[in-house]
């Protein structure tokens, strides 16, 4: 018997501290991944509460890691985590059901999972929290109840401050595709022999008041009494998506400037603002003071944005504003905003708007690449 405790607790105490702790290290990940669970299920109204519910999360899910593998007040530990278990498990059930969104997001960045598997994860690990959720007041607590509780509580003062170090300086182990060192052109490459996704194209011409659709193989393009209508892509088979396969980048004349920006031999700042109107003013002059400091030394600089016109035009700087997706944003860098320096395609460094240097040492160090 206690060899199974001991099983069981390894197992759950693991998978939590993992969990939560991934989710620390990037919480605006999880910030994110709420924001489309809740648009996904019309309460879209929950949005200001996504940073705290993504605070509360990840400590109770690490809290409860260290409580159960560590014996560290296990009693409340277990109860953290089987009332976890207790939510988690019937609501991924109906995630795989309807699957809202494709990626889970349990492990963060860090491990993707999808809906069923993440669901299957859980009634593997309920086995083991039911075992010592019941068997609880069998495992003996350590001596000392004051000291146990002074000992949690500092462990969760250092755990939400390492939250809130790396929602302000960029986390500390960066999971996404573009993390520093990275040559963005490779990432976008489908490798030889992976197949790409499988669409059916399905055109519709009119003829006579007439509608008919036709597939590229009998459609009639020979034949001027049919008119163009519309065409329908269907994806019939999912194939190999690359890490980076949405990079794009374009002017507000609509000139796409990506392969400009990837090729370029000199150096080149992205500055990475996914709403300019979420992003604290003072910041973003800050920024615009790099932009211009950059156009003096010959530098290329980009404002990326996700902002409608409007918002754009608000500004009318003479700096060089960009459109690009704005998740596609959100993965590049986990700041508003935020800024990368490339050089011919490869990400030399990132910053946040907490940690970057002035724009003297931003120079020094691009003379220096």
């Amino acid at each position: 018997m206690k060899i199974l405790s001991y099983i069981s607790r390894i197992i759950v105490g693991v998978l939590f501290i993992f969990s939560g702790t991934v989710k620390a290290i990037d919480p605006l990940g999880t910030v994110y991944k709420l924001h489309d669970y809740f648009q996904a299920f019309n309460i879209a109204f929950l949005d200001n509460f996504c940073l705290p519910l993504t605070i509360l999360l990840c400590t109770l899910e690490f809290i409860g890691g260290i409580s159960v593998l560590f014996n560290l007040r296990f009693r409340t530990g277990i109860w953290i985590v089987f009332f976890l278990m207790l939510i988690f498990t019937p609501l991924t059930f109906i995630l795989a059901l309807t699957n809202p969104v494709s990626d889970c997001g349990c492990f963060g960045d860090a491990i993707h999972l999808s809906n069923w598997q993440t669901f299957l994860k859980n009634i593997f690990l309920i086995v083991p929290v039911i075992f010592l959720f019941i068997s609880r007041k069998e495992i003996p607590p350590h001596k000392g109840i004051t000291r146990e509780w002074v000992t949690a509580s500092i462990i969760i003062v250092f755990f939400v401050a390492f939250i809130f170090y790396n929602l302000r300086y960029l986390p500390v182990i960066d999971f996404l595709p573009y993390r520093t060192g990275t040559y963005i052109p490779e990432k976008m490459i489908i490798p030889e022999g992976k197949q790409a996704d499988k669409y059916e194209t399905t055109f519709i011409y009119e003829k006579n008041g007439d509608r008919k659709e036709f597939n590229l193989d009998n459609y009639p393009v020979n034949d001027s009494t049919w008119k163009f209508v519309d065409q329908k892509s269907v994806l019939v088979s999912k194939g190999y998506q690359p890490p980076i396969h949405d990079f794009n980048i374009t002017t507000m004349n609509d000139e796409d400037i990506t392969e400009q920006i990837l090729s370029s031999k000199g150096c080149t700042v992205l500055m990475v603002s996914k709403k300019l109107d979420e992003a604290d003013h003072g910041l973003l002059v800050k920024g615009f003071e790099l932009g211009y400091y950059c156009l003096g030394n010959h530098i290329d600089f980009y404002i990326l944005t996700a902002s409608g016109s409007v918002e754009i035009n608000s500004f009318n700087n003479g700096l060089q504003f960009c459109r690009s997706d704005e998740t596609t944003l959100k993965t590049m860098i986990r700041a508003n905003p935020g800024y990368i320096l490339l050089k011919e395609g490869t990400i030399i460094a990132k910053w946040s708007w907490a940690n970057l240097p002035e724009k003297e040492k931003v120079i020094g160090m691009i003379t220096k690449q």
